[in-house]
């Protein structure tokens, strides 16, 4: 699995229509075959930082969404809405396929 996090400064006058500037893209990236999930948060303590949680079967299914025309056009629009160069994490992780269970908490 290719784990990945990706933080994203955003303009403060496009902030609160970040999610809707991304809908097409989130959708369309999540009904690629490789693509395990890609989940969006905006930060508790800086209203312009988004952060994106995404993951993809294998390198393969990473590099087709890069390659895909929704990801090239989704990397122009939001040029024009970031505030600086994303920041980002990306790990291929072997043996995975998507979230595990946290040991150390039980709902009671």
């Amino acid at each position: 699995m290719i784990f990945i996090t990706v933080k994203f400064a955003v303009r403060p006058e496009r902030a609160d229509d970040w999610l809707t500037l991304v809908d097409d893209f989130t959708r369309a990236t999540r009904n690629e075959p490789g693509n395990l999930f890609f989940e969006w948060s905006r930060s508790v303590e800086d209203p312009n930082e988004f952060v994106l949680v995404e993951a993809f079967r294998d390198g393969d299914a990473g590099k087709e969404h890069v390659e895909s025309a929704h990801f090239v056009k989704a990397m122009d629009d939001l040029s024009y809405a970031v505030a600086a160069k994303p920041r980002i994490v990306s790990i291929d992780i072997p043996g995975m396929n998507g979230w595990g269970e946290m040991g150390e908490i039980t709902p009671r």
